[in-house]
Parts: C-alpha cells; sequence; structure tokens
C-alpha cells in the first residue's frame, strides 16, 4: 500500500475528477512567521486643560506647536490673565477695607466700654448714696422717710437698666467685630483664589514629551458630529474653561499595539523577536519584541463570522526619534522554529463540522482525511494526520461530486518556509 493509502484510510473515495487541482504535502524545516498590521501609541499621556475658572470664556496668549517636544517645567499654554489681575486688585481692595473695619469696630467698641464703665460707676453711686439716705428714716419724717425709699427703688432700677445696656452694647459690638472679620475673611479667600487663578492661567508640561494641539470644539459652540474637521487651537482663540487644549505624549515609553486572529494566538508567546516596518518610513525595518499577548476581544454581535480579535503588545529594541504617536506599521512577528514540519497549502484544508479534513488522492479519486492544524505560516497549513507525499487537493471535491462540505479558510499569509 502506497504512502497515500496509508495516510487517507478513514473515509469511501469520492467520484473520479481529473479536473481537481492538487498539490503535494511537503516535509521541511519552517520558520513560522505570524504578519499583521499595527500603530504605534504611548504608554502615558497628560491632558493639558483650560483651568475651570468661573466668569466666562478664557483667551489663549501662548501655546507650544503641534509636534514641538517640550521638558517638564515648560510652559505649553498660558491665558490672558487681565480679568484675574482685577479681580485680584479689587479682593486686594476688599480686604484692606475689611481690615479697617475692624480696627475701627474694635475702637468703637472700646470708646462704648469705656462710657458705659462711667456710667455704671455713676449708676452704683446714685445707689449707695439713696442707700444712706434711706439709713436716716427713723430720724426723718415720714414723707422724707418715703421720698428716700423712692429714691432708692429708682437708683436700683437704673443701675439695672444700665447693666442690661451694657450687655446689649456688648453683644451689639461683638456682632459687628464678627460681620467685619468675616468680610475680610472673604476678601481674603477671593484674593487667594483670584492668586490661584492667575497661577493656574500658565500651565506647564508634567512630563518630557510631545505636544498634540486637540481640535477646537469651542470654535463649533460645542457642536460636533461624525466626519467634521475641526481647526486645532490657536494663540487668540477663546476658549470654555475645563476644554481639553492639548496632550502631552511621552515618547520614552512609546510601543506598537496590534492584533491577530485566534489561529494566530497559539503561536505567540512573550519574548518572540518581531520586525517593524513603518508606513511613514518606507525601506526602513526596526527591531521589537512580543511584550504580552492579551485576551481575546469581543467580536462585533451584527456578525457571528466575525473571528475574535487578541491584543498584542510589541515593544522596540530602540526607539527612533522620528516616531509619532498613530504611525501605521506592519509587523512579522518571528514564531517557533519547528523541525521537519509536514505541511501543505492552507487552501487545500477544509471544514467538515467541528473538524479539519483534507482530501487525499487514492486511485482515480479523493478520499476525506481527519487533520490537525499545528499552524499557519506563509500561506501554508503545518498538519498533523498525514504524511509527506501525499497529494490532496486544492478545492473541495465533494462539490464537484454534489456533497456539501464547506471549504475552510486559508486565513492570512502568516510565515515563510525555509528550505
Amino acid at each position: 500500500m502506497g504512502p497515500c493509502a496509508s495516510a487517507c484510510r478513514t473515509q469511501a473515495a469520492l467520484a473520479t475528477d481529473a479536473q481537481v487541482p492538487t498539490a503535494t504535502v511537503k516535509e521541511a524545516d519552517m520558520q513560522i512567521v505570524v504578519r499583521t498590521t499595527g500603530a504605534l501609541r504611548t504608554e502615558q499621556t497628560r491632558a493639558i486643560t483650560a483651568p475651570p475658572i468661573a466668569g466666562g470664556t478664557l483667551q489663549i496668549i501662548r501655546l507650544a506647536r503641534s509636534g514641538e517636544m517640550v521638558h517638564t517645567g515648560d510652559v505649553v499654554l498660558e491665558f490672558d490673565p487681565s480679568q484675574q489681575e482685577y479681580n485680584l486688585a479689587q479682593n486686594r481692595s476688599d480686604l484692606e477695607q475689611g481690615r479697617q473695619e475692624i480696627v475701627k469696630a474694635k475702637a468703637d467698641a472700646a470708646v462704648q466700654t469705656a462710657e458705659d464703665q462711667t456710667a455704671l460707676l455713676k449708676a452704683k453711686y446714685a445707689v449707695r448714696r439713696a442707700e444712706l439716705e434711706v439709713s436716716k428714716n427713723e430720724i426723718v419724717s415720714t414723707i422724707d422717710a418715703q421720698k428716700n425709699l423712692l429714691a432708692l427703688e429708682e437708683a436700683k432700677r437704673a443701675l439695672a437698666q444700665l447693666e442690661q445696656d451694657i450687655r446689649s452694647h456688648g453683644a451689639s459690638n461683638d456682632a459687628a467685630l464678627a460681620i467685619s472679620e468675616e468680610k475680610r475673611h472673604k476678601a481674603q479667600l477671593a484674593m487667594d483664589q483670584a492668586e490661584q487663578n492667575i497661577k493656574n492661567m500658565r500651565i506647564v508640561a508634567p512630563i518630557d514629551g510631545l505636544v498634540v494641539i486637540h481640535g477646537n470644539r469651542d470654535s463649533t459652540g460645542g457642536i460636533f458630529f461624525g466626519g467634521m474637521t475641526l481647526p486645532d487651537y490657536h494663540v487668540g482663540d477663546q476658549v470654555n474653561p475645563g476644554s481639553s487644549i492639548a496632550e502631552i505624549i511621552d515618547m520614552s515609553k512609546l510601543e506598537l499595539f496590534a492584533q491577530v486572529d485566534e489561529t494566530d494566538r497559539t503561536n505567540l508567546k512573550s519574548g518572540q523577536a518581531v520586525v517593524i516596518r513603518m508606513d511613514s518610513l518606507p525601506g526602513e525595518s526596526f527591531a521589537g519584541a512580543v511584550r504580552n499577548v492579551g485576551g481575546a476581544t469581543a467580536r462585533p454581535f451584527w456578525d457571528d463570522n466575525q473571528k475574535h480579535k487578541f491584543d498584542v503588545e510589541v515593544q522596540f529594541d530602540r526607539l527612533d526619534p522620528r516616531f509619532r504617536p498613530g504611525f501605521a506599521a506592519r509587523v512579522s512577528i518571528l514564531g517557533d522554529k519547528i523541525t521537519s514540519a509536514v505541511s501543505l497549502p492552507a487552501e487545500a484544508v477544509f471544514d467538515r463540522g467541528e473538524k479539519k479534513v483534507v482530501f487525499c488522492r487514492q486511485g482515480q479519486g479523493f478520499v476525506a482525511q481527519d487533520v490537525k492544524v499545528r499552524a499557519l505560516s506563509e500561506g501554508r497549513a503545518i498538519l498533523e494526520g498525514v504524511s509527506a507525499g501525499t497529494v490532496v487537493a486544492l478545492v473541495n471535491p465533494e462539490k464537484k461530486s454534489g456533497g456539501k462540505s464547506k471549504a475552510a479558510s486559508s486565513g492570512p499569509a502568516l510565515g515563510a518556509a525555509t528550505p
């Protein structure tokens, strides 16, 4: 029995079709290469926004250029502080007025206290004198004694009223002083806020990096729709507090982000070498390594045939100063080397239910053989379950003979065979 007959022994032969194109299963050492596309991105960015200052729009008077490299502490964005400087001067005046009112309130209270103390001494003296006159009632007439008692009662009433008035004066003075102190405190807070606002209007870079200016949404009145092109922010623009003006991108932490299909995921692992070619830098290639292979991303709910995608992060061996976030790249990830790999063209592998099959030539016909696909590489499927030298169909012979099997997708070209 020949190699084809021994490899293809599980299914009945299909009708002969001399027009079915074929290929021969080969055995060779192979380097798995996963090819995909990706884009540059950075791990760290910092947003540059207009400070949240109440009172209307802010005017830009200084703005770094888009694409400019800045260092920590460099001024990136500055707004016109004129209104806040006016507020600061006004608040400083209010603060000084509040301080003067406190001084006056304390002085008025001191004068009032001195006057009250003098009046209190007089009232107490009047009571004491009336008490002395009453003590003479035994030796004076009844009418004079009655007058003395009335005089004492009146002196005591006047003293009690004065003591109540003094307490009222004290409370009134304390209230006036508290109002003046609150006015001063309010002016101090307003002045501190104005000073902080002026400071916040001068925004410096929090990290070293590349400046990227955003589109001016404020120029459209906050209305934005898909496909709309916005002009970048410029010096002189009026912006709303809190608007995102720019961002600083940490260029020292640039990485390549890509996605691969499910069939490629098993061939990838951290540390594998990567060759990167930038669309923006034609004719040059750059080296890197797989940093991480993430979990599957959700496929679109409207397409059950869409395969899951897996995130891949690639770290460069050396960053080029010409790199910019968003640069598109073509990526070749060098996978494992397989010795004596048995392979055939990927289009020769077909789906049959949950299994993969190839159609092996037997005599004048073909028979289906279950196989296991270990990997795909440069349009070739590395298999288990079929022998080198076997001749297989490149199209599904069941379709030509009236069957309903569905050809498996060969997938993208993923690598190159080693001679």
